[in-house]
């Protein structure tokens, strides 16, 4: 899917908007600096924290600057302009690697967490029809939103889409601007408190079978030898968070200036995985399945032309290789 102009400018303008945070660089120095993209939730800042607080990235001869972005979409854009070395996406990201805008060099997490949610007095996907809808495009709200929608038997043009970033998708469903919104955890706990008979009316949590990766991404052309040192760090940050799950959720809090129990409620919406059985399940082709049935789903939203063969965009060799040393 192209670009628009308008939509264009409006991601140069965040990613700006999000380069201009101050960032926390690793401690340590000499060594590569990779910046580094983030969404403010369990999924985008764990591993992150994880391995600033473990002396990682100095441990692999790196040093990282964290960028917190809005969304996965603005995080690509950054990367094609420069101003990125890698980032995290959601689910509802994906076709812009699977187009070819960008490389997923690792799988993250499986996550659950993205809904359709309505104003008091919706009590289902249909009672939206003919009202405003707000969504953060190209991102796994937008995913939940058609996901939803097809289950209905309904489509975009039953509803009216108001697409704004997801900040404020929180202001306006407060405010009473939109009637719903696809929209994820943990920014449904923040507009549950302003909205409190808020309803969901759909849930990537109700589709039995189907499975929603989040991953990193590297810039589409690769520098290997970083690539497999970021990757490293990835996969220790991610075995040390399997083995100590409490404790990452108090350092992603830390690092996301959240209060601990709301990361921790986050953190349930999401199935983690130890390196090796992600090594696994990218052997055995079950990764690849994983982003295959995404890309059918881009196909029928038009996000996508076809559905490429995932080899052409996930880096699976470069999981494993760098697993095995």
């Amino acid at each position: 899917m192209r670009m628009s102009r308008r939509d264009f400018m409006i991601s140069l303008s965040a990613t700006g908007a999000a380069l201009s945070v101050a960032a926390c660089s690793s401690s340590g120095s000499g060594g590569s600096a990779v910046r580094f993209g983030y969404i403010a939730d369990y999924n985008g800042a764990s591993l992150l924290a994880i391995a600033e607080e473990r002396g990682l990235w100095k441990k692999h001869g790196l040093t990282a600057e964290p960028k917190v972005f809005v969304n996965g979409p603005v995080q690509i854009q950054a990367l094609r302009t420069g101003n990125l070395d890698y980032g995290y996406i959601g689910p509802g990201a994906l076709w812009l690697p699977a187009s070819g805008k960008a490389t997923i060099v690792a799988i993250d997490t499986l996550t659950y967490a993205d809904r359709v949610i309505a104003r008091p007095g919706i009590d289902s996907i249909q009672g939206l029809r003919g009202k405003k809808v707000g969504v953060p495009e190209g991102t796994s709200g937008e995913m939940a939103l058609n996901l939803a929608l097809q289950k209905a038997g309904m489509t975009m043009k039953d509803i009216s889409k108001v697409v704004m970033d997801a900040p404020t998708v929180v202001s306006a469903f407060s405010s009473g601007q939109i009637d719903g919104a696809g929209i994820w955890y943990p920014l449904i706990d923040t507009i549950k408190e302003k909205v409190p008979g808020m309803k969901e009316v759909a849930s990537t949590e109700d589709l039995p079978g189907s499975s929603f990766p989040t991953a990193f991404v590297s810039a589409a052309k690769a520098k290997p030898e970083r690539d497999r040192k970021v990757v490293k760090v990835l996969q220790e940050a991610n075995d040390w968070r399997a083995a100590h799950a409490k404790e990452s959720i108090a350092l992603a809090a830390k690092l996301l200036k959240a209060d601990e129990a709301k990361v921790a409620a986050d953190a349930k919406h999401v199935k983690t995985m130890t390196t090796a059985e992600l090594v696994a399940r990218t052997k055995d082709g079950t990764v690849g399945k994983w982003l295959d049935g995404m890309s059918h789903f881009f196909v029928r939203t038009g996000q996508l032309p076809k559905a490429p063969d995932p080899s052409t965009f996930y880096a699976g060799d470069l999981y494993t290789k760098a697993a095995a040393r």
